[in-house]
């Protein structure tokens, strides 16, 4: 099954919700993806999205 940008946005979080779960500001989020933390795709629009596989193994190690 191909992936479709609305599957693709299924599996993916804005940094808005990223910053929701680590109780953060999004540019803190924005950091993060900068500083390598937490990888970031890029939508066509310049937006960042996160995967939400990687949010939740970063929040794992957040919390060990």
């Amino acid at each position: 099954m191909p992936i479709t940008p609305r599957v693709a946005s299924q599996h993916t979080l804005t940094p808005g919700q990223v910053a929701a779960m680590f109780n953060v500001n999004p540019k803190t989020v924005a950091r993060w993806a900068s500083s390598g933390l937490l990888g970031a795709i890029r939508t066509p629009g310049g937006h960042r999205r996160f995967r939400e596989a990687d949010v939740v193994a970063l929040l794992n190690r957040k919390t060990d």
